[in-house]
């Protein structure tokens, strides 16, 4: 199993107050894939809705992909992803958005309810 997360729908899974600082809530997100990414073993690909920004570190087992210019770019980018993936049965996609579900899972890719994974991704956290 490998992970494409939509990085912004997994966020704002969460009313935590995460739109009072975008980029700060990008970097939170990262840093908790990077220690889910530890634990499990599993590759992570996330995809931020912005413009490309330093984060500060190298996060092992964790790929950003940053995807702007405007709505939907960062649904094209995990789209055309698992495209081009010559397993996409062997990727699973965190996001509650309907038509990238509806996209992905047409092209053979299994989905995570970002809610769900934002929990999981947490309870891994406060260990």
């Amino acid at each position: 199993m490998r992970l494409l997360v939509d990085g912004m729908n997994v966020i704002g899974s969460k009313p935590d107050r995460w739109w009072r600082n975008r980029e700060r809530a990008m970097r939170r997100l990262v840093t908790s894939l990077a220690a889910f990414a530890t634990a499990t073993g599993v590759d992570v690909v996330v995809v931020l809705d912005a413009r490309p920004f330093d984060l500060g570190e190298e996060f092992e087992g964790v790929t950003v992909r940053f995807a702007p210019g405007g709505r939907n770019a960062a649904d094209d980018e995990i789209v055309r992803i698992v495209e081009r993936d010559p397993s996409p049965d062997t990727l699973v996609v965190a996001t509650s958005d309907r038509e990238l579900q509806r996209r992905v899972e047409a092209l053979g890719a299994r989905v995570s309810h970002a809610g769900s994974f934002r929990d999981k991704i947490d309870e891994i956290m406060s260990q």
